[in-house]
C-alpha cells in the first residue's frame, strides 16, 4: 500500500486465517519486518490482539475523523 493501511482496513496481503502472504518473501514491508510482537501489544489470543489494535487505531485517529474531538 503505497500510501498507507487506512485504520480499520485489513491489510489485503492478509489470508482468511489471517496469515501474511508476505511473511518470509523480499517484497514484505520494511515496517511488517520490523514490527516485534509482544503480549504488551498483542496479548495472548488473537480476540485480545484485535482489541488492543482497534483501540490503538481509535486513539490515533486525526482530529477530523468520525467526528473525533479531544482536548489537550
Amino acid at each position: 500500500m503505497p500510501n498507507g493501511k487506512p485504520a480499520g482496513v485489513p491489510c489485503p496481503q492478509l489470508t482468511s486465517d489471517y496469515r501474511c502472504q508476505l511473511f518470509g518473501k523480499p517484497e514484505r514491508p520494511a515496517v511488517c519486518s520490523g514490527f516485534h510482537a509482544d503480549e504488551d501489544t498483542c496479548g495472548s489470543t488473537n480476540e485480545k490482539a484485535f482489541e488492543l489494535l482497534r483501540e490503538l487505531e481509535e486513539s490515533t485517529l486525526p482530529d477530523t475523523a468520525y467526528g473525533k474531538t479531544h482536548s489537550l
